[in-house]
């Protein structure tokens, strides 16, 4: 993994702090996200990494506590070389710019080292929080699917949301980040 002081390789040396965080953060995830929630849950998630179709990187703060996680799910190579983002929090680090950063970050990843073309992230249209994050991040809307995945035992519309390489470099060179963008909220 490419030098991220903001993103850490994720390990089971973590699994009570994971845990603990996971906790303390439901009710931020409970119409959003399923992270794991158990000691075996979280080694299953760490064994899938190591398909080769799974990246996970844990979001640290400057002190190394975690702030989040960020996942590239089902990535396909060949023809399509492309994945879809998953993410998530973690309650008090939310809303303070480490998902941003992390996000930024693992588009550096995705696109220099991994090689990927596209990723896509798929937002439930109310998740303001969420679709503010990809657009900070130069994403783009491209549809709508309705009921298109089930979460929290209910099947749910997403907001189809992309960048490609080419889209990414092109804003990369533009300018980089200002101080007053990296101190907005995710």
């Amino acid at each position: 993994m490419k030098d991220h002081s903001i993103l850490e390789e994720p390990s089971s040396k973590r699994r009570d702090e994971f845990l603990a965080a996971v906790a303390r953060s439901r009710k931020l995830h409970r119409r959003w996200a399923r992270p794991p929630q158990t000691a075996t849950e979280l080694e299953d998630n760490l064994k899938r990494m190591q398909t080769g179709s799974h990246l996970t990187y844990w979001v640290c703060t400057e002190d190394g506590e975690l702030a989040g996680v960020i996942n590239i799910n089902e990535i396909v190579r060949g023809l399509f070389w492309s994945g879809y983002l998953g993410y998530y929090a973690f309650v008090p680090h939310n809303g303070r710019g480490y998902m941003k950063k992390g996000l930024r970050a693992v588009l550096d990843e995705a696109f220099r080292r991994q090689r990927l073309h596209r990723l896509e992230a798929n937002i439930q249209p109310d998740n303001e929080a969420s679709r503010q994050l990809v657009q900070r991040c130069g994403f783009r809307l491209e549809g709508f699917s309705p009921r298109y995945l089930k979460i929290a035992g209910r099947w749910r519309d997403h907001e189809r949301w992309a960048i490609t390489v080419e889209e990414w470099r092109t804003q990369a060179s533009r300018s980089p980040t200002s101080s007053r963008d990296d101190e907005s909220h995710d």
